[in-house]
């Protein structure tokens, strides 16, 4: 069986970087998911290159308003889940993928209780969002990471793993095109969609284990 990696992008999309990740994905034919910082996108030059990753092909799930409230934090207030959350997939809007992509900020992509709280969990339940995790995070933010050699053994020792990478400068695009090659000549498959094991909750209905990403007794 031929072995799959999904690779998506976060924190874009910004303008002089994400043209250059869609270009390397165009030039291979692959397609993935870019999950925006909403805020971003009342810059027009931004919201056109989340339009053109939808006519390429891609998705866009929302990755909160601002990227800087961990809803899991027991003194998040009620109004942050509509904000970071309801406010944010308005400012998507018709980008949107049908299945409302809901990615949580996770403050250097740490999975755990501060992630989600029984209020966010109810709020992604009642709009139908669909909450996509990862598996792979391989700080391609941090320069003195060798983060092609991380993904690349991630890749090597999960399944299928669910790898995030930046859109952002001095992220992915510096390397993207040395992953890309890599893995075509490993013969591994990047695919577009998402292993289940990375989506407890798909469209409201909870479908994985979620009590590990909040805090006991919240």
């Amino acid at each position: 069986m031929t072995k799959r990696v999904t690779l998506s992008f976060d924190n874009g999309p910004w303008p002089g970087v994400t043209e250059r990740v869609l270009d390397l994905l165009a030039q291979r034919r692959l397609r993935s998911t870019f999950f925006v910082v909403a805020q971003n996108l009342r810059r027009p030059e931004a919201r056109l290159l989340a339009q053109r990753a939808v006519r390429e092909g891609h998705w866009i799930g929302n990755h909160t308003l601002t990227h800087s409230v961990q809803l899991g934090d027991l003194g998040a207030p009620t109004e942050a889940y509509r904000d970071e959350i309801g406010a944010a997939q308005e400012l998507v809007g018709d980008l949107a993928h049908t299945e409302r992509f809901y990615r949580p900020y996770g403050a250097g992509g740490l999975l755990g209780p501060d992630l989600l709280s029984p209020a966010a969990v109810e709020y992604l339940r009642n709009g139908r969002y669909t909450c996509v995790l990862w598996s792979s995070v391989p700080q391609d933010w941090v320069p003195e990471v060798d983060w092609v050699e991380r993904c690349l053994a991630d890749v090597q020792t999960q399944d299928w793993p669910l790898v995030v990478l930046h859109d952002l400068p001095g992220c992915a695009p510096r390397r993207l095109a040395e992953l890309l090659d890599r893995l075509a000549e490993k013969g591994i498959e990047v695919v577009q969609e998402f292993p289940d094991n990375c989506v407890p909750i798909r469209g409201g209905a909870v479908v994985g284990p979620i009590d590990h990403l909040m805090h006991p007794g919240s």
